[in-house]
């Protein structure tokens, strides 16, 4: 694109103040421009409105333009002059140090408790000085720059930047545009190309970038520097922990009321605030322990901002103690309730008058999750307890500033320690889950004896006057009744429209009729309930489960979790109660007797004591971790569970004092997709997270509170290929959904929380098949002339591939689809050729020539074929020679490695080992592997003398490889592999330099492991 030059104005800011971060409300300019607005213009209108919020404009083009600025600022913002010697030491030992990785220096800019992101200068004369690179505690002392176009040619390809905010000199927002009309995932992409081409060149300045901005004009979204690199990461092998790796995890922002901003224009003038941008940088972006970057969403930190506003007015008023002092977020569940208290407890404890910041869950299965989700965010700096007498040790202890406890270890402590100094300190309460808590006898023990303290609490299921109890405290019946006024609202309908949780797709399944009379639906009766527990029924529940697990979880297809890849998600079946849970657990075990060992499911059951009774606002009755109170048969048949579990996985937990552990390591094991169906009472279908679940198989009565926070377990975002949470329900509950959504959405919640009928989506499909048919019948030997021909291809069939997705759930398509397997493999051939072909392309003109292309990879990875089912062929192959059927094998062959992107890079390792199979051969499987264990050696070796590296370390780190999934790029072992010549300082020198060697190795070693990648272990 053209070279924008803005006219070089600098404005001085009207005003300057901590106001809020998010704009209360937002008016849409209702004046719509009609003229073409070009890439270029859209730049320069966007710097023109950063420009006139005080940033000031610089013409920075070059690495060496971007380095000396660089000094100018941190010695204006430290008040020093850095010598040249001193400079030259800083920058390349610290700054610009090429060990140091994205992470690393998202670690020097984030990482507690280095407030003012400090690092240390060794001056010429010896002393030390603090070097602050970022200012947190006096946001307007940092200084704004916007620069645009910066050039490099130092990386793999030359590339240009659209535009980049310069805070200090640092390059730490990046904004890449597109004109109106492409797809805005192709900016994403194209920051995904500038990451692995050329972020790291002239230095690695531009991996100090933490926020990147994409839009095209129409629509903008934000996200953090490791969303982008765990993306890049996973999809050059290596594999890093964190599930928020891609596109679905950016987000939008919005005003306080929850109003997407999404226009460019709006966007700058919001978000690009100078205190708003440098709100998000200082205080809403969360640098975890596991070295992931978070950044807050506006709805986050509106409820953040207003508890700290409610904290400070009623301090200043002295009304501690009060509903003046507290309130309530209504945050619907999975949309990160506890990052956001976890940023209100840090920021609290930093309000100069509070003593302490309680977080108090009401579970102890919550209580292990939410330390864990806390530990995350601060290693170390959140303190549980496991006693009621550590607790108490914490309360006393002045250090001891955030402490996460469960509401029935402060109810003890409240009544065993009447006097504590405690209750006379400046107390901030926060209460998770709040509509099950606060109601009664521990409300009135936190107002009776804590003297001057706020409570707040978060919940994603108010209770309000519709949906109370009649029993209880007639002044503590609703949620605002308890703890003030609502703060911020962010209701599923919010989430889903922001695509921050996903909808539901409901079925409702009659599998029991009496006479004119439907049992299906909850009736109160023994009777009832006696008939919807008859084996028969139950059998055939379990019979649909066994029959369809496979479609409703995708369990035959795959995608990375964590460092492994796992095939499918998982599920949980809810049962009306523990002998409802004993039969189906017993009747699961037999119906998979003769099942062979690769089509059972791996089962897992779970329930403890808990009062049994019915609560008319559809709260689930909690089971505790006692086991005591169960019957000697409910005991004995759990027992019996758990020790089916120790067998599959090795372990020794029992119904007795390991009974807590066993729970813990389930949950674990449920959220690393090790196991395929949970069968619960009540446990997991409230609190617990875990993105790898997608189906809730329920046959119990839900309605209200209990509904909401059922289904909610299988609609957490974690790639393309979750789309939404399946709900299969085997009791009539469609209304009692309609009006838990109506309660806790709006009376129009239905139509955007459920997925459309079947219908509506077949249609949409067949429209697809028919305009794929018009290039080719079946897809064969189909060829497109031209770009924009082929563009319009590779939409059409991305469209058929995220509409197929969706559809492959529901029961009525497998005889309603019409376009068979073989075609839909033939199309996918092509499509996949055509990516090649543009990357090529790309590679070669060094710039992106298709520009509104988006290629939907995830989904088609995720459907492909393996090389267990090629071998198959292959062997089929072998004995189809001679009779005259081996050329039609053979055919079959090449589609399904045509149709792969895993077996596209070994297409001539399976040609070259199929020319070798004979009718005399051995097993197909032996061979394979003997035939791929010569030719990596040979392509390894080859690697090894080309390079010139170090053979038996070469060889060691990549067997280490392909023991964690990726070749790592950073640490020491790829430099002690180099042959020992270079400076590790010289970057970017020329093509023999140390580090152009280490790009060359790493990307030759990447594509070994990934031409090797499943083939050898």
């Amino acid at each position: 694109m053209n070279i924008v030059t803005p006219t070089a104005k600098n404005y001085a800011p009207i005003s300057v103040n901590d106001e809020s971060t998010v704009v209360a409300e937002y008016e849409v300019d209702t004046k719509r421009e009609t003229a073409y607005e070009s890439e270029a213009q859209l730049e320069q209108r966007f710097i023109e409105i950063l420009q006139s919020q005080a940033y000031e404009y610089l013409q920075i083009h070059t690495a060496e333009d971007l380095k000396n600025n660089l000094r100018t600022q941190l010695e204006t913002l430290n008040r020093i002059e850095f010598t040249d010697n001193e400079w030259q030491k800083f920058f390349n030992q610290t700054l610009a140090n090429p060990a140091h990785s994205i992470t690393d220096k998202a670690k020097m800019l984030h990482e507690e408790p280095n407030q003012n992101a400090v690092q240390v200068l060794t001056r010429d004369d010896g002393t030390s000085k603090n070097i602050t690179l970022l200012d947190r505690s006096n946001i307007h002392n940092n200084s704004l720059q916007v620069i645009n176009q910066y050039a490099t040619d130092s990386g793999n390809y030359s590339n240009r930047y659209d535009v980049t905010v310069l805070v200090n000199g640092l390059p730490m927002v990046h904004v890449e545009l597109k004109r109106r009309g492409v797809q805005i995932k192709e900016a994403f992409n194209q920051i995904n190309r500038y990451k692995r081409d050329s972020f790291w060149a002239d230095a690695g300045l531009f991996e100090y970038i933490q926020i990147f901005v994409i839009s095209n004009g129409t629509l903008t979204k934000y996200y953090s520097n490791t969303v982008r690199e765990n993306h890049v990461s996973k999809g050059s092998g290596r594999r890093k922990k964190a599930a928020a790796d891609s596109f679905e995890f950016t987000s939008w922002w919005a005003d306080a009321n929850n109003n997407a901003i999404t226009e460019l224009t709006a966007f700058a003038k919001t978000f690009f605030a100078r205190h708003s941008l440098l709100n998000v940088l200082t205080k809403y972006c969360i640098f975890t322990a596991e070295q992931n970057l978070l950044v807050m969403r506006p709805y986050q930190i509106v409820a953040t901002e207003r508890i700290l506003q409610r904290i400070q007015t009623s301090s200043n008023y002295k009304k501690y103690g009060s509903l003046e002092a507290g309130g309530y977020i209504w945050h619907t569940t999975g949309s990160g309730k506890t990052l956001t208290s976890f940023k209100t407890a840090q920021l609290a404890t930093r309000l100069g008058n509070v003593d302490k910041v309680l977080f108090i869950v009401d579970r102890k299965d919550l209580d292990y999750q939410t330390m864990d989700e806390y530990e995350k965010f601060a290693k170390g700096a959140v303190l549980s307890n496991t006693s009621t007498s550590v607790l108490a040790k914490q309360l006393a202890n002045p250090e001891a500033r955030i402490i996460v406890t469960t509401i029935q270890k402060l109810a003890i402590f409240i009544k065993s320690n009447p006097r504590h100094p405690v209750f006379q300190q400046h107390m901030v309460l926060i209460f998770d889950e709040c509509h099950r808590s606060q109601f009664g006898e521990m409300h009135t023990a936190i107002t009776k004896n804590f003297k001057k303290y706020h409570l707040f609490g978060f919940t994603g299921t108010p209770i309000f006057a519709d949906n109370a109890s009649s029993g209880g405290d007639p002044k503590l019946k609703t949620t605002e009744q308890a703890f003030g006024d609502q703060l911020h609202t962010y209701t599923i309908v919010d989430a889903i429209a922001d695509k921050n949780v996903l909808p539901f797709k409901v079925e409702y399944l009659n599998t029991v009729s009496m006479g004119d009379k439907d049992v299906s639906g909850e009736v109160f009766g023994i009777n009832t309930e006696e008939a919807l527990r008859n084996p028969a029924r139950v059998r055939q529940i379990i019979s649909y489960i066994l029959e369809h697990y496979d479609q409703k979880t995708k369990r035959n297809e795959s995608y990375t979790l964590k460092d492994k890849r796992v095939t499918g998600f998982n599920s949980i079946l809810a049962t009306s109660s523990i002998e409802a849970a004993k039969q189906y657990y017993t009747l699961f075990q037999r119906a998979q007797e003769d099942l062979p060992d690769d089509k059972k499911l791996k089962i897992a059951m779970i329930y403890s004591y808990a009062p049994n009774q019915e609560d008319e606002s559809g709260l689930l009755s909690e089971e505790e971790f006692e086991t005591g109170g169960l019957s000697d048969n409910s005991r004995d048949v759990l027992e019996d569970a758990i020790q089916d579990y120790n067998d599959m996985f090795g372990t020794s937990y029992d119904a007795g004092a390991k009974f807590e552990t066993y729970y813990k390591n389930l949950s674990e094991r449920l959220k690393n997709r090790d196991l395929d169906l949970v069968i619960v009472v009540n446990m997991f279908l409230t609190g617990f997270d875990s993105k790898t679940i997608n189906t809730l198989w329920v046959d119990k009565y839900l309605h209200s509170h209990g509904l909401i926070q059922a289904f909610s377990r299988t609609n957490r975002i974690l790639n393309s290929v979750k789309s939404y949470g399946n709900i299969v329900c085997f009791r009539n509950l469609e209304k009692e959904t309609n009006d838990a959504l109506a309660l806790f959405g709006n009376k129009d919640a239905r139509g955007t929380v459920l997925l459309k009928p079947f219908a509506e989506y077949l249609n949409t499909y067949a429209e697809k098949v028919s305009k794929l048919r018009e290039f080719s019948t079946d897809g064969a030997d189909l060829r497109i002339i031209g770009e924009e021909k082929q563009k319009e291809f590779i939409q059409l069939f991305s469209e058929f591939l995220r509409l197929r997705n969706i559809l492959t759930s529901f029961d009525e398509f497998a005889e309603a689809d019409i376009i068979d397997d073989r075609a839909v493999q033939n199309f996918q051939s092509v499509y996949l050729d055509l990516h090649r072909e543009f990357r090529e392309k790309n590679a070669v003109e060094k710039e992106s020539i298709a520009e509104d292309v988006v290629f939907e990879l995830e989904l088609i990875k995720q459907i492909e074929v393996g090389v267990d089912y090629v071998l198959m062929l292959v062997e089929k192959y072998r004995k189809s020679k001679g009779d005259g059927r081996d050329i039609e094998v053979q055919e079959e062959i090449r589609r399904a490695v045509d149709a792969s992107p895993s077996l596209r890079n070994k297409k001539d390792l399976i040609e070259e080992f199929l020319a070798r199979v004979s009718v005399q051969s051995g097993d197909v499987q032996d061979e394979w592997k003997a035939y791929i264990s010569q030719k990596s050696k040979e392509e390894l070796d080859e690697i090894i003398v080309t390079e010139k590296l170090q053979p038996e370390r070469t060889r060691a780190l990549v067997r280490d490889s392909i023991g964690r999934g990726g070749i790592q790029e950073f640490g020491t072992d790829i430099a002690a592999i180099l042959p020992a010549t270079g400076s590790r300082f010289g970057r970017n020198k020329g093509a023999n330099s140390r580090s152009a060697t280490k790009r060359r190795v790493v990307g030759k070693l990447r594509e070994f492991f990934e031409r090797f990648s499943g083939v050898i272990g």
